[in-house]
């Protein structure tokens, strides 16, 4: 007999997670002797916990299409990390009683390193509670910082959207720096590696374009030579554009930007780099400023993703349900690049135990000697991520994004769970 699938995303959404919800759906529908209906938990982990799912068997094909094109999650997402099985056991008694009501022989986590660690775990407690399940991992994150695969989703289109804004501003200030603006900062996430700011400098392709220093979390912030290679910018090309990361490093190692307080997965929140930086610009430098933070504005842009980007998080939301219909349980559906030009790629299984609670920063020798760009074998590696368009459908001049009805599973387990 089919069993059910659970399926939840996790963490910041991306342009294209809802892509890789497709992949999992639609490739689910077509086993259907093997797996019954697909059930959503709503705002992730927390909609088994609360035993708060969705019927995604009451959409029509045409909407779970549609994902394919809506970005952000179309579920619900969130920042919950499950403790350890002996600190908080309650946790997963509770997930064993939601999935065994709902006959939930499947699970699927969409997300990052944290949401890696708690497929793991689910993983874990299913054999030692001897409960039959498949627990697989569905990779996304914008920080390209999962480690094994060649990159991860989400990422392509934040690098594709980042590296198109940073040469268009610098057209920007570039008319206007002869008698305005002389200096301008675009704040990007990253909070350890320095991807998403690397991927600013794909724009620059010729001597003087846009941007001219990018500062990355690997790169400790050292204040002088900042100072000095923004005022040679400005005197030798008129101006300076800088593509900066959230977690860049003060010299004691704490973020230069940290804003106090911590988020539910215990990371510190960072905020305000971009005017702290222009602020040094102004006093040290007396250079006229602007400049901009990315935020949500970043992950949100399905209108510009990478086409590559959209395949893979396709590719792996299949692959995941493939691999679980295998047998498979405790892995994460990895994509493996076999050559850069062409670029060529296929997926591969890799253990969580492997992948959870690894950071994957950006090489030493992808950044320039200086620490302020990006060398050719960064270039190489990310030139592919970028490439293709997908735009999705416009109606009355604006993106056609699905919302889809997200009717709720009737509760079986007659208790209420608080989280």
């Amino acid at each position: 007999m089919p069993r059910n699938a659970f399926y939840a995303q996790s963490g910041g959404v991306t342009a294209v997670i809802n892509v890789s919800a497709a992949g999992v759906i639609e490739t689910a529908r077509r086993y259907s002797q093997t797996i019954g209906k697909v059930y959503a938990g709503r705002n992730g982990i927390i909609g088994a916990l609360t035993e708060d799912l969705i019927d995604t068997s009451l959409e029509s094909d045409a909407a779970i299409s549609a994902l394919r094109y809506t970005p952000s999650g179309a579920f619900g997402s969130c920042r919950y990390k499950l403790k350890g099985f002996d600190k908080n056991q309650a946790e997963y008694e509770r997930l064993i009683e939601v999935f065994k009501a709902h006959d939930i022989g499947y699970f699927f986590y969409n997300g990052g390193g944290d949401s890696a660690d708690t497929c793991l775990k689910i993983s874990q407690m299913a054999e030692r509670l001897n409960y039959p399940l498949q627990a697989i991992h569905v990779p996304k994150t914008i920080d390209n910082d999962l480690p094994i695969t060649d990159c991860c989703p989400g990422f392509g289109s934040v690098a594709k959207y980042v590296a198109v804004s940073i040469r268009e501003a610098g057209y920007d200030v570039a008319s206007m720096a002869k008698t305005s603006t002389k200096v301008f900062i675009l704040e990007v996430m990253g909070r350890h590696a320095g991807w998403i700011a690397a991927a600013g400098g794909l724009a620059s392709e010729n001597e003087g374009d846009s941007p001219h220093i990018i500062l990355f979390p690997e790169i400790t912030f050292d204040e002088a030579a900042f100072l000095a290679k923004v005022d040679h910018c400005v005197k030798t090309y008129g101006y300076c554009t800088i593509v900066a990361s959230e977690g860049l490093h003060a010299p004691s190692g704490e973020f230069l930007s940290e804003a106090g307080g911590k988020d539910a997965f215990g990371h510190a929140q960072l905020g305000g780099l971009a005017p702290l930086l222009a602020g040094i610009v102004k006093d040290k430098l007396q250079y006229k400023y602007h400049w901009a933070v990315a935020d949500y504005l970043q992950r949100a842009a399905r209108h510009i993703a990478s086409a590559t980007d959209v395949q893979q998080a396709y590719a792996v939301g299949q692959a995941a349900v493939e691999m679980a219909v295998a047998g498979k349980s405790g892995v994460m559906p990895a994509i493996i690049r076999t050559s850069d030009s062409p670029y060529t790629w296929n997926i591969a299984e890799a253990p969580l135990a492997s992948v959870a609670n690894v950071e994957k920063k950006m090489p030493r020798d992808f950044i320039t000697a200086d620490g302020f760009h990006i060398t050719a074998a960064c270039r190489r590696y990310l030139a592919p991520l970028i490439q293709g368009e997908d735009y999705p459908p416009y109606v009355n001049g604006l993106p056609a994004y699905v919302q889809l009805q997200n009717i709720a599973v009737p509760k079986l387990t007659g208790r209420e769970f608080k989280v």
